[in-house]
This record gives C-alpha cells, structure tokens and sequence, in this order.
C-alpha cells in the first residue's frame, strides 16, 4: 500500500535568503488543430462542424456564431437549420467583413457577446464564419477573453480558406499600421468547404488567388505551372466545383502553407518565405484610395518584389515575365499609384522594425524557390519600379495610351493621383 504524501508547509522548506532569490521557469504549449476541406458542410448529414462544437445530437450546447453580416444573409436559414438539427443552440453576433472593421472595439464587441451569453470557458465554442477580417477579429476576442476561449474557423472566401483561416495569427489595424496588435491563437479546427465561394464575386476570388501564386513562386514550381495552364477560367464557379485542377489548386496552396508555419508558428525565425509579397504592401493596403483587398496589395509587392528579383539575377527574364503575365492573366493588379519609391523606401524601414532590425526580404531565386537578402538599396526600389511601369505600359494598345483612363482605373506606378494621398 502506497501512502499519498502530503504537501509540506513553508516552514520547513529549505528557501534560499535574499539576494540569492531566481527561479527558471519553463513549459512548452502544445498545437493540436485540424485544417479540413469537407464538401457540403451544412448538410444535415455532415457532423463535421457539429462534432467540432462539441455535439453528438444526443444532449444541446451553445456557440457564439460569430458571422459576417453578408454572410449571415446568404447562408444564416442554413446555418439555423443545421444548429438545429444537431441540438446546438447559437447565439449570434454580426459583425462587419471589411478591413475597416479591424478595430479594438470591434474586438471588443464580440467579447461583450460572450459576456452577455455567459459562454462556458472550455466547452462552448466560438465559431467564426466570414472571410479573413472575421477570422482575425473573433480570433483575437477568443484569445483575448478569460486569457482565451475555443474557437472554429469557418472561412467562406478563397482568402480565408487558403491563407488567413489556416494558421494561428489574429490581428487588428492600429493607427496607420496593417495587423499591428494581435496575438497567437491557434483554433480548435478550421472547417473548409469549396462551396461556399457560389457566391462570392470575382474581385475576391482574384483577391485570394494573389496568395496562391505566392505559394507557387516560393515554394511550388508545378503549382505554379498547373495555374498557367488553368488561370483564366480560374473562377468562383470553377473553385466551388472544385474539379481536379481546382482541387489541386486548394490543395497544394493549403499545403505549402501549413508546411511553411507549423514550424515556425510563433515566427521565433523572422526569415519566412510566406512574407513574400508583404514587405511593402502594408503600407499600400492602408493608403490606396479607393482601397485595395489584401490580395490586390500584396500583388503590386510582388511584381516589385520580382523585378528586384530579376535586377540581381536571381530571376532569368523568361521567368520573370512568365510571373507577371500569369499575375496579369489572374486579373490582379501590377502597379498602384500610391507605390512611390518614397512610399516603398518607408515601408522598408518599418518592415526592418517587424523584423528585428534586418531587412530578411524574399526574394524569388527561380520559380519555386526563395532566398533572403538585407542589402536593398533605395535606388533598386526605383530599377525595380521602373521595370514594373515599363512592361505595365509596353502591354497597352495605342488606342487606349491615348485615350483618356476611366475613374478610378489603376496606372501606372509614379503616377499622382488627381486628390491628395488618403491615409487610413
């Protein structure tokens, strides 16, 4: 028989006397979540997203149903339905899906919700539906109330389902910077489903695709040829079916990009092929006027991020037109107004400050493959601008060179705009 044995008090505990007092604590924090790509996933018959609530049918439990208010009008009687067949009763919170709801006190908000439901710390779940604004406010309220509570991602745009809604970072706009507060918060599971992208337009499909050929020009040279062969009917319809191509489109992204985080989920290392793209484009996203979609900002850096690339013969010609052609078949945008050499010289500088002093920019070495450098010079930025500009310009018919642009139209980089610079 073994006896239990009982805690001793302090005063028999052999305690070190001042100044000799220092402990070292350590503990390690396991990640456990799932990413699945699940068809059909308000189905009655699908107990994908129910078993992630925590229901079997059999007893009720609540969620917090944090949803996009879009969202909320084209699939809520859905959602509802399925709640209720399952014995799961929402609460819900509708919350807005453009980047000017990434604020505190949207934040904020949503951890009032929880409050007023009085949700249970460890049994009741949150559950995110929208695009990547919703996943990155409700994420950080799960994070943030009672020092975190369970959360699900349901991404419904190609953005959230294959870039924002797969890792663990959360974030809010603070001030004139893109996700400048945030936390780390892994979800329980990120539920996926193709066919919910029937219904979102072209401009946020485009918008996703950006970061898929992110992946495909650092990590993934078949990819980014399986996307040659496939961009141009490339659309809402065609990911939604998801046919072979589309399905490998999905897949490969998704892959690449939880192969590139799971190491690195709290980015101790701040050299990351997944920043391709974002070294400059935060400063583009938050002043463009009209704004930019994430995507759109993060294709402009990238076609500058080529040409620099290119400009240090890290990228053969052929290769570097290849990418840009494959960008401009896409739809997405090459050049911005607002990205001045000044505006990309000061991007640089805050970028070396999120990175630890070092500049760690990825650049392309071939397609498929990337390295980092610490040495870009502003007269670069402005080679690289201008080797952007030229083949933006060289690719219009005289005809249109002359006539005049429609409003709003995107030019070429340098450009002015007509109205002074907005700053968000």
């Amino acid at each position: 028989m073994t006896s239990t044995p009982h805690r001793q008090s302090s005063a028999v505990l052999d305690v070190p006397k001042p100044p000799d007092l220092s402990w070292h604590v350590q503990a390690r924090l396991p990640v456990d979540y799932e990413v699945v790509i699940t068809r059909g996933l308000l189905s009655e018959g699908n107990g994908v997203l129910a078993r992630a609530c925590g229901s079997d049918a059999t007893a009720p439990t609540r969620c917090l149903v944090v949803i996009d208010q879009t969202v909320a009008g084209l699939y809520g009687d859905a959602l509802q339905a399925y709640f209720s067949a399952w014995r799961i009763e929402p609460v819900w919170k509708l919350v807005r899906g453009d980047e000017g709801a990434k604020t505190l006190a949207h934040a904020v908000e949503i951890t009032e919700a929880m409050t007023e439901m009085g949700i249970l710390r460890r049994t009741e779940k949150v559950v995110a539906v929208g695009g990547g604004v919703v996943m990155d406010i409700a994420g950080l309220a799960a994070s943030l109330y009672r020092r975190g509570v369970p959360y699900i991602r349901i991404p419904t745009t190609l953005m959230g389902q294959i870039d924002a809604g797969i890792g663990v970072k959360t974030g809010i706009n603070h001030g004139q910077h893109k996700n400048r507060l945030g936390t780390y918060c892994a979800p329980e599971a990120t539920l996926i489903d193709p066919e919910f992208l029937f219904t979102q337009d072209q401009r946020h499909v485009t918008n996703g695709v950006a970061e898929i050929v992110k992946m495909a020009l650092v990590k993934d040279a078949a990819l980014f040829e399986l996307l040659e062969r496939s961009i141009r009917g490339l659309d809402a319809e065609t990911l939604a079916s998801c046919g072979p191509d589309a399905r490998e489109i999905l897949s490969r992204a998704i892959a690449g990009m939880l192969h590139e985080l799971e190491p690195n989920l709290w980015e101790g290392e701040l050299e990351r092929a997944v920043d391709f793209g974002h070294t400059f484009s935060p400063a583009l996203e938050l002043r463009a006027d009209p704004p930019l979609l994430h995507g759109e900002a993060v294709a402009v850096d990238m076609a500058v991020s080529l040409a620099l690339a290119h400009n240090r013969g890290m990228l053969s010609t052929p290769d570097a037109e290849r990418a840009l052609t494959l960008m401009r078949s896409a739809g997405l945008p090459l050049t911005h107004p607002t990205f001045t050499v000044e505006l990309l010289a000061r991007a640089l500088e805050d970028t070396v400050k999120h990175r630890d002093g070092l500049q760690r920019v990825p650049l392309t070495q071939g397609i498929g493959t990337v390295e980092f450098v610490n040495d870009v010079s502003a007269e670069e930025l402005a080679r690289a601008v201008a080797f952007v500009a030229e083949r933006v310009i060289s690719e219009v018919p005289p005809a249109a060179a002359s006539a005049p642009a429609p409003a709003g139209q995107m030019r070429a980089i340098g450009e002015e705009f007509s109205d002074s610079e907005h700053v968000a």
